[in-house]
Order: structure tokens, then C-alpha cells, then sequence
């Protein structure tokens, strides 16, 4: 990727607006494409899954909110330090980013291997606590139980994207994101399934079904950080191991990084905890509903996901502004990230409204459900483009250095919106209740962020009466 607009921030020099957007899309396409082909892994990755039997699929989706859980726990040590190298280099300070990124290393593991020890200790009770049939919990506990054992390699992955996307690197961390996804499918078809022919060729499998599609992903996973780490470490101009340099502990910015991964942390578990309890309003609604509900979730992932791809850059954009002291440019570039993602998630929405009917159908042929699904669906595209706003201005506000708001505002939105609104609606209009309500809250959210977004006061504190 060319850098050589990148550089000009850091080095104070003027950019005009088009130069602006080509910086923005230039750190935002890759790893929005990134996005896009993890989701289409995950369509495939799933139709192998669904292959196994319902209480297979079925032992996997109990548990997966609890793995959104740990799994944004475990990467919420990596952010609080990628904001800060994003800002020493920004700064020019290569090496305390250096430092800054063993320091965060060091973290991610120790965190890490705590929430590792945590799952493993739970991952026997935990389809019992969820009130799950008891004929799908030993394979929930097994699946749930490698997940954990595996969050150690995921937290490195993570740290090692986070920094090489802090440092003005997107294109790398995004081909070895789509990389792994496709070794997730590799691996995924040679533990799940047993060995067979297929078009008279035979095919090795270990049979280990579950247990393999949760061992499938850690080995995607390790892969994936084993190469990122070595981009990092070795390869990356600013990042990359220098002799001479030992890790130093700097009680100053281990504070800093507490301070940025509170909150961040308390924010994944906000949402989490919400969506279980909106599942848990929609699951009596009978299993047309639920499915169309989950299918629909799943068709939703390809609007918003170009959103999740834009974040990053918003937070690397953000954070070298800040650190290069680019009073001039930093709010200006927070609002044309988050408009742009706006316009992206606009188009992707309309997009999808025609197309989901063929989408839903790939992955069931249940028209019941399919017309259900399509139906609720559309209703939430209306508010895609406030949602696309949240996302990237939350990685706005984290690339300043200001991670409080996002959960603040997520708090008020989710638990004073959408959980009253859903168990309101959902009870008087069944499935499409719910994602009216869904709808609203999305867009709640999205006009918060924008205002905060508006109001300066996410920029550094002496910048706030200073800004253009």
C-alpha cells in the first residue's frame, strides 16, 4: 500500500480533500474486502457445520455468544495499546511505539491466558447454566472448552493486525485475514468429516466433528499469528525487533492502557449480555421465528461488516493525526471516515434489500422461513447507515485516545432502547417486533454517535476550542 499520504500527515504537511478520501479509502479497502470474504467463509464454514445434524449446529450456536464474550475481553488488552503506538508513530517516536508494542504483547498473553484458565474451568457447566437440551451439552462443552485453550494464539493474532494496522499497514493484516479464512474451510473439511469420496476421489478426514470444526479454527488461528507476527516483528519499517532495545514497563502508559481497555471490555460485555437477552425474548416465539431470526443476523453481516472494515482505519487515521499534533486535520478526518462508511453501508443496504431473498434461500429452503427472514430483514437496512455511523466513529473515538463514550453510549442505547422496545413489540407483532425495534435502536445509536461525533469533546482536551 502506498503510504506517501500517510507520511504527509505525520509530517505536518497540507492534504487537500481529495487527497483526504483517497488516504481514507486507501486504508479502509483492504481491510474491507478482508471483511467481506470472512463472511462468505463463514457461509461455507456453516453449511459444513449444518452438514454434522441440528444437535451438532446446535451445540456450536449455544455457546457462540459466550465466545463473542471472551473473545472481545481478550482483544480489548490488544486495543489499549494499538491507539497508543498509532500515536507515537503519528508522533514520530518509532521507538517507544516499539516499546509500547512489547508492553502490549506481554499484556495480551497474561490477559489472555487468565480468560483461557476461565473458560476451561467453566466450559463443563456453562451448556447447563445456558439451559441447553442435555443431549447437545458434551459436545458444546468440547467445542467451548478448545475455543478457550485457544484465545492465547487469538489474542497474539489480534496484536499482531491491531499494530501492523496501527502503523499504517492495512493490506497485510487483510490478506492474511482472508487466508486464514480460507484455511479455516482446509482445515475445517479434513477434522469435521470422516474419510470419503467425493467425485471418485477420496478425501482424508479425521471424523472428529465438532471437536474438529473448534480445532479447524484454532489452527486457522494460529497460522494466521504465527505469519502476522512475523510481518510484525521482522518486516514491519517501524514496528520490527531492534537489537539493543529491551522491553521497559512504563507504569505511565500500562495506566494509559488500563484506562483505554476498561472501558472497551465493559462495552463488549454490554452488548453481549444484551444480545442474549433479546435472544432470550425471541426464542418463545416458536422455530419458524428463531431460524428466520438467525438467518437473518447472518444475510445482515454482509451490510454492515464494510462498517467493521472501516473502523480500524478510522482508529489509525485518528491516532496519528492526534499523535502528529494534526489539529487541523483530525475532526475534519473523523466526519469523512464516518460519512463515508455511511455512504457505503447505504449502498451495501439497498443492495442487500433486493438480494436477500437469494441469500436467505442458500441457506435454507424453507420458504416459511425464508419469506420471514427477508421480511425482517429489510425492515433493519433502513437504519444501516446510522449504524455504519456508530462503528466507525466509535474507532474515531478510540483512535483519539477516548474509548469511554462508545461504551456510555452503547450502555444507553442497547439497555434503554432495544430491550424495552423488544420485549414491547415482539410480544404485540411476533419476529418483525423485534426487529422494528432492533431497527430503532440502531438508529438511536447511530444519531448519539453522531453528535458526540459533532461535539469536539472526543478530541484531546486542549484541542477542543482550538479545532477547525
Amino acid at each position: 500500500m502506498r503510504q506517501d499520504h500517510l507520511e504527509r500527515l505525520r509530517r505536518g504537511e497540507k492534504l487537500t480533500w481529495q487527497q483526504q478520501v483517497l488516504l481514507t479509502l486507501r486504508l479502509s479497502l483492504p481491510a474491507i474486502l478482508a471483511q467481506l470474504s470472512t463472511i462468505a467463509m463463514q457461509y461455507i464454514d456453516a453449511s459444513m457445520v449444518g452438514r454434522l445434524g441440528a444437535d451438532d449446529a446446535a451445540s456450536i450456536g449455544l455457546v457462540a455468544s459466550t465466545t463473542w464474550l471472551f473473545g472481545g475481553l481478550s482483544t480489548a488488552a490488544v486495543l489499549a495499546f494499538t491507539v497508543q503506538v498509532a500515536q507515537r508513530i503519528g508522533a514520530g517516536d518509532e521507538k517507544d511505539a516499539r516499546n509500547l508494542m512489547k508492553q502490549g504483547m506481554v499484556a495480551a498473553l497474561v490477559i489472555s491466558l487468565l480468560l483461557a484458565a476461565a473458560g476451561a474451568a467453566i466450559a463443563g457447566a456453562l451448556p447447563g447454566w445456558l439451559r441447553s437440551d442435555p443431549s447437545i451439552r458434551p459436545h458444546a462443552t468440547a467445542y467451548f472448552l478448545v475455543f478457550a485453550l485457544s484465545l492465547p494464539i487469538m489474542a497474539l493474532g489480534s496484536l499482531g493486525a491491531g499494530m501492523l494496522q496501527s502503523s499504517g499497514n492495512m493490506r497485510t493484516p487483510s490478506i492474511l485475514m482472508v487466508l486464514s479464512c480460507v484455511l479455516d474451510v482446509v482445515f475445517n473439511a479434513l477434522l469435521i468429516f470422516p474419510t470419503r469420496t467425493l467425485w471418485g476421489v477420496t478425501v482424508p478426514g479425521a471424523g472428529l466433528g465438532v471437536v474438529g470444526a473448534a480445532l479447524g479454527t484454532s489452527l486457522s488461528h494460529l497460522v494466521n499469528a504465527v505469519l502476522l507476527l512475523y510481518f510484525l516483528l521482522r518486516r514491519s519499517p517501524s514496528l520490527h525487533l531492534r537489537r539493543g532495545e529491551k522491553l521497559r514497563f512504563v507504569p505511565e502508559q500500562l495506566r494509559q492502557g488500563w484506562k483505554l481497555a476498561l472501558p472497551v471490555a465493559a462495552e463488549r460485555v454490554i452488548m453481549c449480555s444484551a444480545q442474549i437477552v433479546s435472544t432470550g425474548i425471541i426464542a418463545p416465539l416458536g422455530t419458524v421465528a428463531i431460524a428466520a431470526h438467525s438467518f437473518a443476523v447472518t444475510a445482515e453481516a454482509l451490510c454492515y461488516m464494510p462498517g467493521y472494515g472501516m473502523e480500524p482505519a478510522a482508529s489509525t487515521l485518528i491516532g496519528q493525526s492526534v499523535g502528529a499534533g494534526r489539529r487541523d486535520l483530525t475532526y475534519r478526518l473523523g466526519w469523512l471516515v464516518t460519512l463515508l462508511a455511511m455512504v457505503i453501508m447505504g449502498v451495501s443496504a439497498v443492495a442487500l434489500y433486493f438480494a436477500a431473498p437469494f441469500i436467505i434461500g442458500i441457506m435454507t429452503p424453507d420458504r416459511e422461513v425464508v419469506a420471514l427472514a427477508t421480511a425482517v430483514l429489510r425492515i433493519v437496512l433502513l437504519a444501516e447507515p446510522l449504524y455504519g455511523a456508530s462503528i466507525v466513529a466509535s474507532g474515531a473515538f478510540q483512535g483519539a485516545g477516548n474509548t469511554l463514550p462508545s461504551t456510555v453510549l452503547n450502555l444507553a442505547s442497547m439497555w434503554c432502547v432495544r430491550i424495552p422496545l423488544t420485549a414491547l413489540l415482539a410480544a404485540r407483532y411476533g419476529l418483525p417486533g423485534a426487529w422494528i425495534a432492533m431497527t430503532i435502536e440502531l438508529a438511536v445509536r447511530g444519531t448519539l454517535f453522531l453528535l458526540w461525533l459533532g461535539s469536539k469533546r472526543w478530541l484531546p482536551r486542549a484541542w477542543r476550542q482550538k479545532t477547525e
